[in-house]
């Protein structure tokens, strides 16, 4: 969630703290600050707001700065968005300067201690007793590495964090435990980072640390500990993609970037893993044999927000071509209640990060249990597929906007792989069957590059009509009713606008109250649902019946569909199992115009985060 950037080296630390929170941005914050040395002691400054106004506020002060240096954008969690709020955060001595991304859970505990001790806090966050536990430990050990261990041997929750001390200009401590934290390793220079993109304009060669790791930075390389003490080593690795990957490459925003991305990342997901002519689906770059699956009598499939969605499509696919059944479980529900998970159960745990926490928890939960973990995960190294039995990498890139896209679709791209494997291995899905859909997977990108360019400008059309509803309805069916959830959630994310996703079959019971002329339905109704198109066809008179107006998503040509609703947009004929990939696009678009036309920030929407990493 929160931001953070520390570097030691022989560079103006003041531009690249700032470059690497802008680097940063899209993981949602309120607020933002930066601590580096002067000549009189530690300068810290803090804006509420954006990176801009801090970068104009410090250029107003013209401070020339040395490193080491740290920087932070917060994302409120104790204390409102506020200046005194915003990080760092300092010690009473002012020496000591702490930046933090998680939730400290016996803060308020360890405040009222450290308060009856004497010492003055000034913000209402709970980094703020980190600073203090630190500065009571240096007063013991005189030592900052042993600091910092002394100080998180007391904390309860999780925490990536840096922490620099006035009287050791040589050296910055950090740790991490539940919270992503990587290292950066340059010529003479070293950096830590939340997140890759931050340290990509000086340096490719990283290193992940692990929870419970302690790194101390100096310029001549990186040292990692665990807490009690012992060294340890973490490989460095090469970051592959360009750095380029990561900006906004003319689109106006990440998020329109990123959309029209698509086709490329489902075919990154595919490449080497599919063979159009046969059918077959190789899984080997994920260590994937049969043998994994033996005496597979269940799937639960656990994730969060987008990828829950992705999942709720898994579940429609795997329960069809592979015949095994499957749960699909909110990993924040998963983790708190008694799934009759044991050794013959696999739990796919799915996150675009690898960081999520309530995934993370419900992937250890069900290693407990003896479960099977099979993660589909986006960033190489992250706690998730760390942890995982196996990994099987979506490849989709960068994502940077915080409404996620490609990385919905190259999830979708992963779990259709995967029924085709298990499909395929349980001998349910026929060889015609699996060759057709192969054929027709591998002819996506191209298709979805089309119909991109093609429906893009009338979906700006729509925006024009619609942006000032403030409710909308999005109904689908089977495996579409899982793309109506995650069409109402882009919406609602990026403009701010109540929708609601819907089995086109309940809105009988309850949502068709809503139904007025103030408020669209978006139905999904392509003739290739079969059975279910002349279902959605009647949901969609009982909608009209009502005066309510209906955007129509169907397949070209449909001039039953056409004639039926207030305005039609159609989309190429697709196998049904495939439709989620082309229905899923235009929604996308839907929202970014709509949220365009609203004026709203479309890659940061107001009080989300692209990682979340606390509860």
């Amino acid at each position: 969630m929160c931001g953070i950037i520390g570097y030691l080296g022989r560079r103006p630390v003041k531009s690249v703290l700032l470059e690497g929170l802008r680097r940063l941005e899209y993981r949602g914050y309120d607020s933002a600050g930066v601590v580096f040395f002067t000549r009189e002691g530690l300068f810290v400054h803090r804006v509420k707001g954006k990176v801009l106004d801090l970068d104009e506020s410090l250029g107003a002060l013209e401070i020339r700065g040395e490193a080491p240096g740290l920087g932070h954008t917060r994302w409120a969690t104790h204390g409102e968005p506020s200046e005194v709020n915003a990080h760092p955060h300092l010690d009473c001595t002012g020496e000591v300067a702490v930046v933090h991304n998680g939730i400290i859970e016996n803060y308020h505990t360890l405040k009222q201690e450290l308060s009856k001790r004497g010492h003055r806090f000034v913000s209402e966050t709970d980094t703020e007793v980190i600073a203090h536990l630190v500065e009571e430990a240096l007063a013991e050990t005189g030592d900052l590495l042993e600091a910092v261990k002394k100080a998180l041997r007391q904390l309860k929750g999780a925490y990536a964090l840096g922490v620099i001390w006035r009287r050791d200009p040589e050296r910055i401590v950090c740790a991490r435990h539940q919270s992503p934290l990587v290292l950066g390793i340059g010529e003479g220079e070293v950096f830590l980072a939340s997140d890759v993109p931050a340290i990509l304009p000086w340096t490719r060669k990283v290193i992940f640390l692990e929870d419970g790791d302690l790194a101390v930075l100096t310029t001549s390389g990186v040292e990692v500990f665990r807490l009690g003490g012992e060294r340890v080593g973490r490989p460095v690795r090469e970051i592959t993609w360009d750095a380029s990957r990561a900006e906004k490459g003319g689109f106006p925003h990440f998020m329109l970037k990123e959309i029209y991305e698509q086709p490329e990342a489902i075919r990154d997901t595919l490449r080497g893993r599919l063979d159009p002519e046969t059918g077959r689906v190789d899984l080997s770059d994920a260590d994937l044999a049969p043998d994994f699956f033996e005496r597979l009598a269940k799937i639960y499939i656990v994730a969060c927000g987008t990828s829950y969605h992705a999942g709720l499509v898994g579940k429609y696919l795997l329960e069809k071509w592979a015949g095994i059944p499957v749960e699909v479980d909110l990993a924040s529900e998963f983790r708190y209640r008694d799934p009759l998970v044991n050794d013959r159960t696999l739990t796919i745990v799915i996150s675009q990060s690898g960081e999520t926490a309530d995934t993370l928890a419900g992937l250890r939960l069900a290693k407990e249990l003896s479960a099977r973990v099979l993660a589909i995960c986006n960033v190489l190294g992250s706690t998730i597929a760390r942890e995982a039995d196996r990994v099987i990498y979506t490849h989709a890139g960068p994502e940077i906007g915080v409404a996620s896209t490609k990385a919905f679709t190259s999830q979708l791209t992963v779990l259709l792989l995967l029924t085709l494997y298990l499909g395929q291995i349980s001998g349910r899905l026929p060889e015609e069957a699996a060759r057709k859909l192969a054929a027709e997977l591998t002819e996506i990108p191209h298709r979805l590059q089309t119909l991109i360019e093609k429906v893009h400008p009338r979906l700006r059309e729509l925006s024009e009509k619609y942006f000032r509803r403030e409710d909308l309805l999005y109904l689908g069916r089977n495996i579409l009713f899982p793309v109506a959830l995650e069409g109402a959630l882009k919406l609602k994310e990026i403009s701010y606008i109540h929708a609601e996703g819907y089995a086109a079959g309940e809105m009988k019971h309850g949502p068709i109250a809503l139904i007025e002329e103030t408020v669209p339905t978006v139905a999904l109704a392509p003739k290739e649902s079969g059975i279910l198109y002349e279902k959605m066809l009647s949901n969609i008179e009982e909608v009209r019946s009502r005066r309510g107006p209906v955007i129509g998503f169907g397949t070209e040509g449909d001039r039953n569909l056409a004639a039926l609703v207030s305005d039609f947009v159609g989309l190429p004929a697709v196998s049904w199992e495939l439709s989620p990939l082309l229905y899923t696009v235009p929604l996308q678009l839907f929202a970014y115009e709509m949220a365009v036309r609203r004026g709203c920030d479309v890659d940061q929407p107001r009080n989300l985060a692209k990682s979340v990493t606390v509860e």
